[in-house]
């Protein structure tokens, strides 16, 4: 049996034992950050990269405010967060047309710390439900067809933190009954009363969120934060085991990824990335890596292969989008052009939104970088990463310019 056809058949055995993180929708929806699997991949098939040299058709847009959430989409309706003259808001449109079905707005801080600030979380659907979380810290459940608040929970009161430095931005898992974020802690809520489970000791804040998984009999959370990558229990949040893992600007704001008891992390400026094993209470180093540095924005496992952006926000054209062996850390390719954007996978494509409002489609191949079409999409700064859903590819800039573009069929 060749290398590359064993690491396929160990990916899809270790990923088939990861928790899954709710009911949340139907197939064919996207109903939180990462979609319905948790992990940027969609197997939507149907669209075609013969795309017009005029641009793609633009089917609507609105101004939703400052901010960095993405959207999730449940049912045609679409839900994602904004911020403008001191208040929050959190949207729901109709997928199709952009109309307003309800929109809740709350005080909050915009905490624009050297960026525009604004919402990073994005909403998370289950059920008739949908849980936000403010740059500042509240955590809310809404009656999702009607935009009625259920319940609200203060975090920098319920967990005794204050506003960290780059604000709360940790997207809700939904594990069963229990809703999980990270912010100064780790924390559980009962997701329907918002009664609090549990919460970890006190340490740095991190900026990415958590992942349920599988191991030994037994459901894990795998987090990463601002002094490290932390394996807590689900059940009570109990340590079970960490690795230090700082970041010189404290700006660790990546959702590790898990296959297996395999765990990797990422971090921008010279950290670098990890891949360590889980076994017996003790996280063991398998490599590190200076080669892939992502800054906020997570890579991609797909068969085998990472696809992420190495470098900073600060570096500009430095950035490079690159496709790395999860298992070796061994580098495939690099390609300079998006800068610090980010990216989906779609029916094993790339779906690149580059920093500057590209919307690109590649191969999703450890052979070489090949494009296949590229369409202008956004003006401004744009750091959250697209959806494609129904042929319809979704996307925001941080001044909160949300637009929707339709694929053309094959």
């Amino acid at each position: 049996m060749g290398t590359e056809l064993k690491l396929l058949l160990q990916t899809i055995v270790v990923l088939s034992a990861t928790v899954p993180a709710s009911s949340h929708g139907a197939a064919g929806d996207w109903p939180t950050w990462m979609g319905p699997n948790l992990n940027g991949i969609s197997r939507e098939s149907g669209w075609s990269t013969d795309w017009p040299d005029s641009g793609l058709a633009q089917v609507w847009s609105r101004e939703i405010g400052i901010g960095f959430s993405s959207v999730s989409i449940v049912d045609e309706l679409l839900y994602t967060m904004g911020h403008s003259g001191g208040k929050e808001t959190v949207w729901c449109l109709h997928a199709e047309s952009g109309d307003v079905v309800w929109k809740q707005s709350y005080n909050a801080e915009r905490n624009s710390n050297l960026y525009e600030g604004g919402p990073g979380s994005t909403p998370t659907v289950d059920g008739n439900f949908v849980y936000t979380l403010s740059v500042d810290g509240l955590l809310a459940c809404f009656n999702r067809k009607t935009g009625d608040v259920i319940w609200e929970r203060d975090l920098q009161r319920e967990l005794d933190v204050g506003l960290h430095e780059w604000g709360f931005n940790s997207s809700p898992l939904i594990l069963r009954q229990q809703l999980i974020v990270q912010g100064g802690r780790v924390v559980s809520f009962d997701k329907t009363t918002g009664r609090k489970n549990w919460q970890s000791q006190r340490h740095r804040a991190g900026y990415g969120s958590v992942r349920a998984f599988s191991h030994r009999g037994e459901t894990l959370l795998a987090s990463l934060d601002c002094d490290g990558l932390r394996i807590s229990t689900a059940q009570d949040g109990d340590l079970v085991a960490f690795e230090e893992w700082k970041s010189p600007f404290g700006t660790n704001s990546t959702t590790p990824i898990v296959a297996g008891d395999m765990i990797y992390i990422s971090s921008g400026y010279n950290v670098g990335c990890g891949l360590f094993r889980l076994g017996d209470g003790e996280l063991r180093e398998v490599y590190r890596s200076r080669r892939m540095r992502n800054h906020f924005n997570n890579s991609i496992l797909l068969d085998g292969y990472l696809y992420g952006m190495d470098g900073n926000s600060n570096l500009g054209r430095v950035v490079t989008l690159t496709c790395m062996n999860y298992q070796t850390g061994e580098v495939r390719w690099k390609h300079r052009g998006p800068g610090c954007g980010s990216l989906m996978i779609a029916n094993d494509r790339l779906l690149i939104l580059s920093e500057d409002g590209i919307l690109i489609v590649a191969e999703a191949t450890p052979d070489d970088y090949i494009e296949l079409a590229r369409s202008p999409f956004l003006e401004g700064r744009c750091w959250t990463v697209p959806v494609l859903l129904d042929g319809r590819v979704y996307g925001r800039n941080a001044a909160g310019n949300l637009k929707c573009v339709q694929l053309p069929p094959e």
